[in-house]
């Protein structure tokens, strides 16, 4: 058995993450988990969905239209939905320590600070006047204010201005979204913390709270930050948090250890990306180390929509088919019984009317 699995361990996550008591509101549960990885739209609308008790893709939409919660290039390098009050202090901490060591992909797309200045210039005339514009508008601008915006380097541009909050995602559009100024589109409004400490306080709080039981090096992985401000972050945030029992090295929300006592149970279809196992340095607690390439093959970054099985991830899944006529197939890492299979019938029901389609066929093999 691989260290750390356990079934009060996985009782306690999964009662983290929010499955056993799911919440009614979208932004109740990205204030939660602190932030949700969020590179694959669609995908991050269904790891907040399959936290909610009345899911539905509008209800999202809605949550990032009223502004609470934006979708930003906070952590790592790469998009994810965050409350928005977090956003800027969480940008003051890890954006410059991105950007720096993004300075070799810049170099190699040939953008210096120059380029930085330029482009910055135009895009905040262009959304001064607009408000929101498409990466295709930001990059025309830039075309026409000498900057060339071809390969990844408009996209570099966008993820640069971002971290140095600027930009923001702004309204969606169909499956994309809009950008826009984030002064504009989330204006401070006085809550934020106002120093570094309290700011690494309020996230490894927030980390505990919908992640837990975890690690300082996990919310040291999953923020992006150094070890002493990950041992800064546990100190700063003080009785918030407590040593989770079975687990000593391992913290979470205070008041929360009661969650060990249950068992792990219920079946999960949960999105590519999802936080369960995406959010942690170690994920041997819920995969077995065996499985793991099986998540992200061949280690390209892609993380494949994974199969839950009483709190351990037991196979992934994908959709196939037409659009008229989806079906889902199941890629088991171990042949399942009948009954563990026919457990993700309602799950994966589920996504379909989260999706708004009607599923036809499921699938289903042991994984090679």
């Amino acid at each position: 058995m691989p260290a750390g699995d356990s079934p009060a361990m996985r009782a306690a996550r999964l009662a983290s993450h929010g499955f056993r008591e799911l919440a009614d509101d979208p932004v109740a549960v990205v204030e939660r988990l602190g932030a949700v990885q969020a590179q694959d739209l669609g995908a991050a609308k269904w790891a907040v969905g399959s936290r909610m008790s009345r899911p539905s893709v509008a209800a999202v939409d809605a949550a990032i239209e009223s502004r609470r919660i934006v979708r930003s290039w906070p952590m790592r390098g790469t998009l994810h939905f965050m409350p928005a009050r977090l956003l800027r202090p969480a940008l003051r901490i890890t954006g410059p320590r991105i950007t720096a060591a993004s300075r070799s992909r810049l170099v190699q797309l040939e953008l210096d600070d120059t380029d930085y200045r330029v482009a910055r210039d135009a895009a905040e005339r262009l959304l001064a006047a607009s408000g929101t514009a498409s990466r295709d508008e930001l990059a025309a601008t830039w075309a026409a204010a000498g900057i060339r915006p071809d390969g990844q380097r408009a996209y570099h541009l966008i993820a640069w201005l971002a971290r140095d909050g600027v930009l923001c995602g702004g309204p969606v559009d169909g499956r994309s979204q809009r950008f826009a100024l984030l002064d504009d589109w989330a204006p401070a409004d006085g809550g934020e913390p106002a120093e570094r400490d309290e700011t690494l306080a309020e996230l490894f709080t927030a980390y505990a709270t919908g992640h837990g039981p975890a690690t300082v090096a996990d919310f040291a992985w999953w923020m992006g930050v150094t070890k002493t401000d990950a041992a800064t972050a546990l100190a700063a945030a003080g009785d918030r948090v407590e040593r989770f029992g079975p687990e000593p090295d391992r913290f979470v929300a205070a008041g929360s250890t009661d969650a060990a006592a249950s068992r792990p149970r219920g079946a999960l279809a949960l999105a590519a990306f999802d936080e369960y196992f995406l959010g942690y340095a170690d994920r041997s607690p819920v995969c077995d180390p065996r499985f793991a390439d099986r998540v992200i093959p061949g280690g390209n970054g892609v993380f494949q929509p994974l199969l839950v099985l009483d709190g351990r991830v037991v196979g992934t899944w994908r959709r196939a088919g037409t659009a008229a006529k989806p079906r889902v197939e199941l890629r088991w890492f171990e042949p399942p019984s009948r009954a563990a299979s026919d457990r993700f019938t309602r799950p994966l029901a589920a996504w379909a009317r989260f999706h708004g389609v009607e599923l036809h066929v499921v699938d289903s093999a042991a994984d090679e």
